[in-house]
């Protein structure tokens, strides 16, 4: 089979990033399909060479339906190749696109395998089965196939990007870098290997950096819609909201592959939530759900699906939690209003992390509470509730719990200014007023500094635990741990350089224990700190909470607060990794607090 020695920005064998679990990705991936135009081109010249056998017209066929983005055509044509010769190694690499065009990653992998077993010396597929791999999270196996396809073209740019890439999700980004410097170095005109270099600095929470490396991918070519996809992201990410949108829609109109576009379509929701059009974003949200984005996640209820516009007074609904943690908490925001919608007559279920069950059946005492079950089928993400089995035929609705911000929160007006939705329990809370008596004299305020996430970039969104100094300094105040995870060499940092004991509280395991959590918040004087489950739960219960934002931050909706908590005051950084004033400005804030 005839092969370039360079490919393109569009070829499948350019990797890409995986998404972030929120409703952004904050890079595309660095990678392709198998069903791009230059693949499909390659194939159809190997094709023509097959003019005397039988099976050249069926596969033809194949070809022109998968350029058309006609997958299930093009699985059909070569589903009739292979039947007129089961070893038609091309008919099975078709099968192959199709089944990955379609989102079937499993099948996908598997028709590779049989194309790679009958083309031996055709070394893409390797890089082909390395892309699937990748995309499934098996980084070390695709990783080797990478390797195996650079021992066959060892100057190929596009083999040592997919490499570079598998190291990347791997976490050796020194290792990424230096193999991508080895191309550069030998030819940088390969705008795939600059966007993959951006990609690398946005993984390690750099956008600064990445918009260098993005700017050249689109120096060289102006129509790589990924790399323009991904400044978009970046320029959101230092607060250039206008500029990320402008990226964002660009690219979606350069864009064929529906995997690409509902990717795009989901970040685009986050940039018009964060301009303020904020129903224009929720319904963009959707695309989360979209059977080709390649990380959705199916909710599997076998129930109507809920859309805006249905009446739901004296139904029954399923509600199932979503995204991470601290979106469940976040979205949770919607549900009185649901319980309002339902009436009297009418009943809720609620599906959620097991660790907010007691949480939300307190809250919610005429609604039923259980817990939503997540597992990976063929590559797919896929949330059941176990709890309802035999009884959703008794379900009229079930809806994913962000989908109902579609009808409920369509514009900042829509947030009612709620004390709290969620009820910490009251004994509890009342139980740790005591206990934190024990502890040092002085205001009790929780300190939350980092994420347990620290994956895809999510860096940026906290500092250095040393620019914290400013605040810890403040006297009159008793800081309280209610950071989870490992937290002891910061605590160690804090009496080692500035002589303060931050005070654990007892007998609480931070992580697990979120109903406690929730009651130890209320009981403090204040929370303060960045974005995680924690300030969540607080935020929601009603407790007392300082939020330091960054810039483009969407769950602001386009103002300078937080709509979902009107209790909450937030401080934000004058522009990117700009700590130092806003830590400052908080410092202030405390002082002036503990005075009063």
């Amino acid at each position: 089979m005839p092969r370039s020695a360079k490919h393109t920005a569009t070829s499948p064998l350019a990797l890409e990033t995986r998404a972030a679990p929120t409703p952004v990705r904050l890079a595309a991936e660095a990678m392709g399909s198998g069903g791009d135009r230059n693949a499909l081109n390659k194939l159809n010249a190997a094709i023509g060479e097959l003019k005397a056998l039988a099976v050249q017209p069926l596969l033809q066929n194949a070809v022109n339906a998968l350029r058309k983005q006609d997958h299930q055509r093009g699985g059909e044509w070569a589903i009739k190749a292979l039947e007129q010769d089961e070893r038609s190694g091309f008919g099975w690499y078709m099968l192959a696109i199709a089944r990955e065009m379609a989102g079937d990653f499993k099948g996908s992998i598997t028709c590779y395998e049989a194309a790679l077993a009958l083309l031996p010396d055709h070394a893409e597929l390797a890089s082909n089965l390395g892309r699937l791999a990748h995309r499934l999270g098996q980084f070390p196996v695709a990783e080797q196939l990478f390797r195996h396809y650079l021992a066959r073209f060892p100057d190929n740019a596009e083999g040592a990007n997919n490499l570079a890439c598998a190291l990347r999700s791997q976490g050796r980004f020194d290792e990424a870098i230096e193999v991508l410097k080895a191309t550069l170095t030998r030819d940088p005109a390969h705008p795939i290997v600059w966007n993959t270099l951006g990609t690398v600095m946005s993984e390690q929470g750099d956008p600064v950096n990445a918009l260098v490396f993005f700017d050249e991918a689109l120096r060289q070519d102006e129509a790589f819609a990924k790399a323009r996809y991904n400044r978009g992201n970046m320029r959101m990410a230092i607060g250039d909201i206008e500029g990320s949108l402008v990226d964002c829609e660009t690219a979606l109109s350069q864009t064929t592959l529906e995997s690409e576009r509902q990717m795009m379509r989901l970040s685009r929701s986050t940039i018009l939530i964060n301009l303020g059009r904020i129903g224009e974003g929720w319904d963009d949200y959707e695309a989360r759900l979209h059977p080709q984005f390649a990380d959705s996640t199916q909710f599997v209820t076998d129930r109507p699906a809920w859309e805006p516009g249905c009446d739901l007074a004296g139904k029954s609904l399923l509600v199932m939690g979503e995204q991470g943690l601290g979106d469940e908490i976040l979205f949770a925001n919607v549900l009185p209003d649901v319980v309002e919608a339902l009436g009297p007559e009418g009943r809720l279920t609620i599906a959620v992390e097991p660790r907010l069950i007691s949480l939300f059946q307190r809250t919610f005492p005429t609604a039923e509470v259980g817990p939503h079950t997540t597992f990976t089928h063929e590559g797919r993400s896929t949330r059941t509730v176990p709890f309802m089995a035999g009884r959703l035929e008794s379900v009229d609705f079930a809806v994913p719990m962000g989908s109902l911000l579609r009808e409920f929160r369509r514009s900042v007006s829509d947030f009612p200014q709620h004390e709290r939705f969620l009820t910490a329990d009251p004994a509890r809370v009342a139980h740790w007023r005591e206990v934190l008596k024990t502890a040092p004299a002085g205001k009790k305020v929780g300190l939350l500094w980092k994420s347990a996430i620290a994956s895809a970039g999510r860096h940026r969104f906290f500092s250095p635990f040393d620019q914290w100094a400013p605040i810890l300094a403040t006297p009159g105040v008793c800081f309280v741990n209610l950071q989870y995870g490992d937290c002891a060499d910061e605590i160690a940092q804090a009496r080692r350089e500035l002589g303060v004991d931050i005070w654990t509280p007892p007998g609480i395991d931070l992580k697990k224990d979120l109903d406690d959590l929730a009651a130890l918040t209320c009981a403090l004087d204040l929370t303060v700190g960045f974005a995680n489950a924690t300030s969540n739960i607080a935020a929601a219960c009603g407790a007392p909470c300082w939020l330091i934002s960054t810039p483009g931050a969407w769950p602001r909706v386009g103002t300078d607060h937080y709509p979902w908590y009107p209790q909450m005051r937030v401080f934000l950084p004058p522009g990117f990794r700009q700590w130092a004033p806003v830590m400052g400005e908080v410092a202030e804030a405390l002082g002036e607090f503990t005075a009063s």
